[in-house]
């Protein structure tokens, strides 16, 4: 993967790039990850069949923000909120990769179900992961603070 930069678009999109590339290989595609050369991603292209690109909206950095925002601002003690919130990004980015991996997957196989599994089957999984880790974390680890 190469282009004038050396993380295209961004080191973010890059290293989810090359992830999804690994994981893809691992699993017995052939893949190949280039930059678009019309706009700033990386297209995924899977023996030899072209089937989505990974954009800076794909590296799950905006998604871990938004989960981190909840978490610190119903903070716990220091120690369960810094374990909870670097264990939950974690998390996310790894749901984030497998996502990748089965919609590039899917798009391969059947790519006549490009927009229910991008804009609807996805987007539910991730945002349904992130709600179940805040409400693990209302639920199990923050205190209210009840006036007696």
């Amino acid at each position: 993967m190469s282009s004038g930069a050396l993380y295209y678009p961004d080191f973010a999109t890059n290293l989810v790039a090359r992830q999804t590339d690994a994981l893809l290989e691992s699993v017995g595609y052939s893949t190949v990850m280039e930059p678009h050369p019309n706009e700033p991603s990386i297209k995924i292209i899977i023996n030899g069949k072209f089937v989505a690109t990974i954009v800076e909206g794909c590296n799950a950095i905006s998604i871990i923000i938004l989960f981190l925002s909840f978490i610190f601002a119903f903070a716990s003690s220091v120690k369960s909120t810094l374990f909870y919130a670097f264990a939950g990004s974690i998390i996310i980015y790894a749901f984030n990769l497998i996502r990748i991996v089965i919609l590039a997957i899917g798009l391969y196989h059947y790519p006549w179900r490009r927009e229910v599994l991008h804009t609807v089957i996805f987007p539910l999984l991730i945002y349904g992961t992130v709600f179940l880790l805040w409400m693990i974390w209302v639920n199990r680890f923050t205190k209210s603070k009840q006036h007696v």
